[in-house]
């Protein structure tokens, strides 16, 4: 058996370092498409007055290159000239 495929996989753990409000309540990474982020996630409670809680989450490359390799790119536009009688 060969090594465990971490794609589309990630982990999440308590952020025990949060100093203020705005830093994540919890930190972890994921890899998605061959491009390892790392993931914050905040605790949100929804604005309906239900009391019912979600993450909010954000991913942000570990490696910038890694990421523009990664993106679906548009395909180039072929150079079409009127000239041609066809």
């Amino acid at each position: 058996m060969s090594g465990f495929d971490n794609e589309l996989t990630g982990i999440l753990s308590r952020n025990d370092r949060k100093e203020k409000d705005t830093h994540p309540d919890f930190k972890g990474n994921a890899t998605i498409n061959g491009v390892d982020y790392w993931l914050d996630a905040w605790v949100q409670e929804r604005k309906d007055g239900s009391g019912r809680k979600f993450f909010k989450l954000k991913f942000k490359p570990k490696d910038q290159a890694q990421a523009d390799a990664a993106k679906p790119r548009a395909p180039a536009e072929e150079d079409v000239s009127d000239d041609i009688p066809f």
